[in-house]
């Protein structure tokens, strides 16, 4: 498998960074999401990555091979790493086998073995017995399972995902998450994966990055992104939380004149912390709210309290609250978001 390097990537179009000074590892085997708002600089990241674009700055290793710098770049059919698109890039006038096997055109190799390949990859994806159904016959998630086939079929151990589940309904979204563990577990592969649903990126990734304009947030275990996100940023886009203004006296965290349990570092005597909805809870002798609405989810009501200072905090309850109602709740668990 491939360890993969980027040290100080720069891209620029014009005077415009879209990705800007980007330091990373990804570990042998590993999965990363590349995650952030549309702009934030994943997509030419990951065509970076690919070889589609060359570096305007930094290196890009695979193991100690230099792939790509300012000077130099390794072509991407050189690179030996699969792509699947978002929007699947197959040929409509080849069947399932044709689409599988057009990559193993190059290497000339023989029909017996092109087959046997072609079964390979099939049977990774659960396709087997589809060979000859045309590409018009095949449903969204048996299209980008062709897809990934396609990349399977030369053995690669890079794997690209550009945003593969956008066009997909929520049904085989989930169908397909399945289908990716289960493939990483099965290959190996060194898989880096853009997408825009913090979701997908949390539930599929070992380590997940973060991208705002062109540059690195944080990057690292879902956990860790969720429970101690290192800025503002990240804080607000991972996850459902609420960011508010606590005070900090005699090293103790309050909000609304109650003491929270709160990790991470303070600094002066105002921080913000973040709190998520399942760390809340109705107390008596909690902290004092006002409830603003409720929303029906399902396994409970998503109750929106405003505080004192005007800030509001979400938490989920069993009964829909009335708006306009004082209560009280308590805080599990809190973390001091870092300036």
């Amino acid at each position: 498998m491939t360890r993969i390097a980027l040290e100080s990537l720069t891209k620029r179009f014009g005077d415009n960074f879209a990705v800007r000074d980007v330091d990373l590892t990804l570990q042998s085997g590993s999965f990363t999401a590349l995650l952030g708002p549309s702009g934030c600089g994943k997509t030419t990241l990951l065509r970076l990555l690919a070889g589609f674009e060359q570096p305007s700055g930094g290196t890009i290793r695979f193991d100690d091979r230099s792939v790509a710098d300012a000077r130099t770049m390794v072509p991407p059919e050189r690179r030996g790493l699969g792509i699947v698109f978002q929007s699947y890039a197959l040929w409509p006038h080849m069947d399932v086998a044709g689409n599988v096997a057009y990559p193993l055109g190059a290497q000339r190799l023989g029909r017996a073995e092109t087959d046997a390949r072609v079964q390979q990859a099939l049977a990774m994806v659960s396709l087997q017995g589809f060979e000859t159904r045309l590409i018009e016959r095949l449903s969204g998630g048996q299209r980008q399972r062709v897809a990934l086939a396609r990349c399977l079929v030369t053995g690669t151990d890079i794997i690209l995902l550009d945003e593969p589940l956008a066009n997909l309904d929520v049904h085989l979204r989930t169908e397909m998450i399945d289908v990716f563990a289960d493939l990483h577990e099965k290959t190996g592969a060194t898989i880096v994966f853009v997408t825009h649903d913090q979701a997908e990126a949390l539930t599929l990734a070992d380590q997940v990055v973060v991208l705002e304009s062109g540059a690195v947030q944080q990057a690292g275990p879902p956990e860790a992104l969720y429970r101690e996100p290192a800025n503002r940023m990240v804080a607000g886009f991972i996850g459902r939380g609420s960011l508010v203004t606590a005070s900090l006296t005699d090293g103790q965290v309050t909000l609304g004149g109650v003491a929270v349990p709160a990790r991470g570092q303070a600094r002066g005597a105002k921080v913000t912390l973040l709190l998520r909805p399942d760390d809340l809870s109705l107390a008596e002798g909690g902290i004092p709210a006002r409830v603003g609405g409720s929303r029906y989810l399902g396994f409970g009501y998503d109750t929106s309290l405003s505080l004192a200072n005007g800030e509001t905090v979400t938490l989920v309850s069993r009964e829909r609250l009335q708006a306009g109602h004082a209560v009280h709740f308590a805080v599990r668990d809190a973390w001091i978001v870092p300036d």
